[in-house]
Order: structure tokens, then C-alpha cells, then sequence
């Protein structure tokens, strides 16, 4: 058995690292928009809807797009899991690791979101003076005043629900090479469609999603890096 050299080019032992980099021309574009973007665009859509966040309790944005999209992350996410226990000792099931790691990458991802969320202490478009509320814009390295309170909106979790799968490209760059591009268009697609979800609703800013993305895409790499070293050669790229 031996790996075409196609696929050879694409392990993840040489791709990886390049690919890792790719976080850090995100991590300059959330902080570009951080410091140019954020209130021009969330103005814009404040004064778009009315002078209030008029879609905020929108039932395709709030009930389908959020809470609905969450769900169907989740159920996504339980379903692989029972699928790869179902099939994990089956001889013919080669996808079972990849899919393990895909799991073990979405989680991560979720994770670390939700953790810088609670370190970072940043307010929502909708707490904000001029835009539905009453508290002042504290930047992301500004010192918080205590009589502010807690705040817990960057990154945005919502838009690293589906920002997450990107990781399907290492997936079927391990199962099926040639579908690894789709596997990143449908977690792009997903995180920005939740994410301008919650633009639209006043609940984050623009340069949250991109950081969400940053953290989802650089979590995927080092996943595949520390754990997919040994991973199982497609049946496509056997000779």
C-alpha cells in the first residue's frame, strides 16, 4: 500500500504548521475591525433597524438561527459520537479515528471560546451607550472598572458553534481528500451565518466572530498536529 503523491503533499506532519498560521492573519483582522469596524458597522445596523435592535427577539434569528442552530450543532456533534462508538472496532470502519479527532477538535473549540468569554470581560453591542444601553465601550486591553460589572461577550460562542467544523477538513483530508475544501466551507458558512445572526440581534460584534474563528481554526490544527500523526490513509488515495 502506498499514498499517492498528491496526498502526500497534503499530511498533516507538513501541512499543518502552515495551515496553523493562517490564525494569525485572523487574529489582525479581529483586532483591525476591533479597533475601525466594530462600532461603525454596529451603528450602521442600530440605526438600520429603527434606533433599537429591533430583531433581537426575531424568531428565524433568536428561535431558529440561534437557539435552533445550537441544537443542531449539539445533535450533530451526539450523533457523530454515537456513530464512531457504534463502528469503532469494525475493520472496515477507517473513518473512526479521523472522526474521533473531528469530535475531540469541536470541543476543544467550544471550550476555549467559552473560557476566554469569561477572562476577557467584554460588553455586547446591546449594553453599550448608544446602542440600547447604558455602560461605556471598554476596549479589549482597557482596565474594566469594577462598578461595571461582569461581561462575557468575546469571542462569540455562538458563531464558534459552527466555526468549530472547520475541522471537517481534517477530517476528509484523512478520509476523503478531495471533499477536505467543502468540509471547511460548511463550518465557514455555519460560524458566519450564526455570527451575523447575532450582529444582526446586537449581541456581538463583527471582530468577535473573526476571533472566534481564529481560536476555532487554530484549535483544529494543533488537534491534528498532536493527533493525527498516525492517522488512517484514504481508500481513495491507495494504489
Amino acid at each position: 500500500m502506498s499514498i499517492s503523491p498528491s496526498y502526500a503533499l497534503l499530511l498533516p506532519r507538513r501541512a499543518t504548521p502552515r495551515l496553523l498560521l493562517a490564525s494569525l492573519p485572523l487574529l489582525l483582522l479581529a483586532w483591525a475591525a476591533a479597533r475601525q469596524l466594530d462600532l461603525h458597522w454596529a451603528r450602521w445596523l442600530f440605526q438600520w433597524e429603527g434606533g433599537t435592535w429591533a430583531l433581537k427577539r426575531s424568531v428565524l434569528l433568536e428561535g431558529v438561527l440561534h437557539r435552533g442552530g445550537r441544537l443542531l450543532s449539539q445533535v450533530a456533534w451526539a450523533g457523530l459520537l454515537v456513530a464512531i462508538l457504534w463502528r469503532w472496532r469494525s475493520p472496515t470502519a477507517a473513518w473512526t479515528r479521523p472522526a474521533a479527532r473531528l469530535l475531540l477538535a469541536v470541543f476543544a473549540s467550544v471550550a476555549c471560546v467559552a473560557a476566554l468569554k469569561a477572562l476577557t470581560h467584554m460588553d455586547c453591542p446591546w449594553d453599550l451607550a448608544g446602542l440600547g444601553g447604558q455602560r461605556p465601550f471598554i476596549d479589549l486591553f482597557e482596565t474594566r472598572p469594577a462598578t461595571l460589572g461582569p461581561a462575557a461577550c468575546f469571542p462569540a460562542a455562538h458563531a464558534a458553534g459552527g466555526f468549530a467544523w472547520v475541522a471537517l477538513y481534517f477530517f476528509f483530508l484523512r478520509v476523503a481528500p478531495r471533499w477536505r475544501y467543502a468540509g471547511l466551507g460548511i463550518g465557514l458558512l455555519a460560524g458566519m451565518v450564526f455570527g451575523l445572526a447575532q450582529q444582526l440581534r446586537g449581541a456581538h460584534f463583527l471582530s468577535h466572530d473573526v476571533a472566534s474563528l481564529a481560536v476555532c481554526w487554530g484549535v483544529a490544527c494543533a488537534v491534528e498536529a498532536c493527533f493525527g500523526r498516525s492517522g488512517s490513509v484514504p481508500t481513495e488515495s491507495r494504489a
